[in-house]
Formats: C-alpha cells, structure tokens, sequence
C-alpha cells in the first residue's frame, strides 16, 4: 500500500520558487543573491546564495533607516546651542532637512533669526572628508552627490531653473556671481558644470529649454556656511572655536517620520549621509561616519546572521558588503520596531505607484510589493515586504551583481519573478 506524505505550503513555495530561479536564462549570466522569509511563521521559506556578500547600493538606506528608528524615533536634531552673555554660540548637528527643497526645515534658523544676541558658529565637529568611504569622484556634480557637512543648508545645492526656455534662475541667489558662460562650450544642450575644488560654475552657449532644472552640490567650506547663513538670516555670523558644552541646548527640526520618508521614497543620498552625523549628535559621539556605524552595530545589529560590512549612509560606495539573509532579519527587525504596517508603508517605495518603485511593477492602486532599490552600475538590488494573493506576507531580499545587461532587464527578469510568488501564493 503507497503511503502519500503532504508537503507543508512552504516546501510548495520553495519548490515552484526553486524552479523558477532554475529556468531562468537571464538569472544564470551574472551573480544573484535570493531570501524569502515567511514572517508569520518565522520560517526561511527559499534561498538562493543568500549567504554571500553583494554590493547593496541604496539598499543600505534600510540600515540608515532602522537606526534612525532606533535613535531619533520622534524628531531629528538640528541644532545645539547655548547663550553666554550677548552671545549665542551655535553647533550644527547634521541635520538634512535645514532648508531642505522638500522638508523645508525652519526651526534651528528661526531660533537665529529671532535671537537678539550676536551669533557665533563654532565649526568643526564633523572632521570627516567632503565624500563617503569609496566614493566616485568623478560625480562631484552630480546631484545625487553632495558633500557632507556639519550643518547642511538648502541640501548642499545650487539649484538651476528656467520656467521658460533661455531663462536662468540661480538658488541660493549668493551664488549668481560664481557663473560664467563657457563660449567655447559648443555642447547643443545646456548644462552646468562645476570646477571640482571651487565655487565656480561654467555653462554652455546653448539655452535653457522651458522647465529646465539642474541640481549641482556646492563646494562646502566654513565660510561658505557662514555667508549662506548671514544671507539666510540678514545679519552677521561670525565663527568661534568653542567645545561643546555638556550643557548645550538642542534645537529639533522636523518629525522624523518626514525625513525618513524622503531619505526612503526618493532615495535621496543627501538625507543619509546627514542622517547618520543627527543619529552620533544624538548618541553623544563625535559626528563621524564610521564611529557611529560602529556604534550602530555594536547596539542594534547584533543579531544579523552576518556581520555587515558598512562604510557609508546612502550606499553610494561599493566598500558595503551585505547578505540577502541578513536584510531579511533587518526588514524583520524593522517592521517590529515600527508595529505599524500602515505607517511603514507610507514610508517605502510601492510597486507600481509610489517612489523608485513607481515605474518597475505596473500601474496601481493596490501595491503587493513594499521596499527598496538599489541601483549602481552593475547593480541592481530590491529588498522589502511581498503580500501575496492568498494574503501571505512574505519578507524578501533579491541581489544581483555584475551584469553587463541593461539595468532594465534585471529589473524586468526581477519583477517577473516576484510578480510570479505574488500571483501564484
């Protein structure tokens, strides 16, 4: 007589889930790192690799963004200060959403605004390079690289704007004098273009077209800060150099639910990188990048599977290094600390209408993929929270490294496979 044993809805998912990364063509040319994790029964349901390090990219936000609920859970520190006679002394705390082009940030600048006392910025708690660990250098004008400060202002960029074509609109407006056209810069489309070291801008013969917009970071420095500041304000700064007193008063800007949906939605690199110098203001620490990762790690990322190679807030250097399993325990952890799937989810890219999701899953109004991107040349990475039709939720981490193809058909080869778990389970 046969004896039939019944396979457990998980060993099914990871069978026809297994048969899928097998089949596929696109899936064997370059390397790919795969988790799917059953949350309700805290179970690994597949892995592929999952084990082995990949290049994350922006998946690395994730990491910024479970410390920061970890650290600033409420609001996030913009300013410390404290009033010695007709004086007030001020420290900038890293905060990104000073002036923020979205966040807009008022508080710490409003408390100077209004102050009756004579101002003075002591400067140089961040003592780090104006770039990440492993940074390109060759995207200094790029706008998703701004340098990293003690005490950002309006994002760290000059932004450029023509409502109609030939016009050119100049923010923060202290930098008009700093540029020049380039006659012999024949290029047909128009385009700024920084000298690396200096504040000094070349743009070609051509015209702006109607609706153009360029972001291009600043060359930060002390005195940069000061006069944006003194233009911000209409009155003067001066600087001092002054230890911060244990005593100082903290000045928080905006909620921190607000930052952490632009650090996340957008993926703005800017907001990580500065998030992570507000998270060692809070932590007592010294606003350097790699001592408060280190703190980060030693606090709260101690039951991650393996341990994670991290440089830098945003992912922008290719020195991080982590495992599809251990972005699985960290959405785990993530979707504990925040007890609110509602509230989580407005924070996260989902698929097909909302964030760097928005165009890689079809159109709708009834997203079944919450998560993050990861993109670099050569990488393109998703890792976040699936609800399948049958109601399932599953935590998922999906890596894939080194490819020569184009990044549209790993994202396509990718959300055919997941858009494959979703129907299917």
């Amino acid at each position: 007589m046969a004896t039939f044993y019944a396979c457990k809805p998980n060993q099914i998912i990871a069978k026809k889930v297994s048969k899928e990364f097998k089949n596929s063509e696109m899936l064997k040319r370059y390397q790919v790192g795969f988790a799917l994790y059953d949350m309700a029964g805290s179970e690994m349901i597949f892995q592929k690799d999952a084990d082995k390090y990949f290049t994350p990219a922006s998946n690395t936000k994730l990491f910024t963004f479970y410390a920061g609920l970890k650290i600033t859970p409420d609001s996030i520190p913009s300013l410390r200060y404290v009033e010695k006679g007709d004086s007030l002394i001020f420290w900038g705390a890293g905060d990104p959403s000073l002036l923020h082009t979205v966040l807009k940030g008022t508080k710490a600048i409003d408390i100077l605004k209004n102050s009756d006392k004579k101002l003075f910025f002591a400067s140089g708690r961040y003592t780090g390079n104006f770039f990440g660990n492993g940074w390109s250098w060759d995207d200094y004008n790029d706008y998703y690289q701004p340098e990293i400060t003690e005490m950002p202002l309006y994002d760290n960029v000059v932004l450029v704007t023509a409502k109609q074509a030939g016009e050119m609109n100049i923010s923060p407006k202290i930098f008009n004098s700093c540029f020049s056209v380039d006659s012999t810069d024949k290029a047909s489309k128009f385009n700024v273009q920084r000298e690396f070291l200096v504040n000094k801008f070349h743009y070609p013969t051509a015209k702006t077209t109607a609706n153009y917009e360029q972001q291009i970071p600043f060359k930060t420095s002390t005195g940069v800060t000061l006069t944006l500041l003194a233009d911000t304000l209409k009155k003067e700064v001066h600087v001092v150099n002054y230890v911060l007193p244990k005593d100082a008063k903290t000045v928080y800007s905006s909620k921190s639910d607000d930052v952490f949906r632009q650090l996340m939605l957008p993926s703005d690199n800017f907001v990580a990188e500065q998030l992570l110098l507000t998270y060692a203001d809070k932590l007592g620490l010294e606003l350097s990048t790699p001592k408060v990762i280190a703190a980060i790690q030693e606090k709260y990322l101690t039951e991650l599977p393996d341990k994670p190679k991290w440089v830098d807030g945003s992912g922008l250097s290719r020195g991080n290094l982590f495992t599809p399993r251990s972005l699985i325990k960290l959405l785990d952890l993530i979707y504990k600390e925040v007890n609110n799937q509602e509230r989580l989810f407005s924070m996260l890219p989902a698929g097909g209408k909302t964030g760097t999701l928005r165009n890689a899953y079809p159109k709708t109004d009834t997203p079944f993929v919450y998560g993050k991107t990861g993109t670099l040349s050569g990488v393109h990475n998703q890792s976040g929270y699936l609800i399948t039709k049958k109601g399932k939720f599953l935590l998922y981490s999906f890596m894939n490294n080194n490819y020569v193809q184009s990044t549209s058909e790993i994202r396509k080869e990718m959300v055919r496979v997941m858009t494959y778990i979703h129907d299917t389970f």
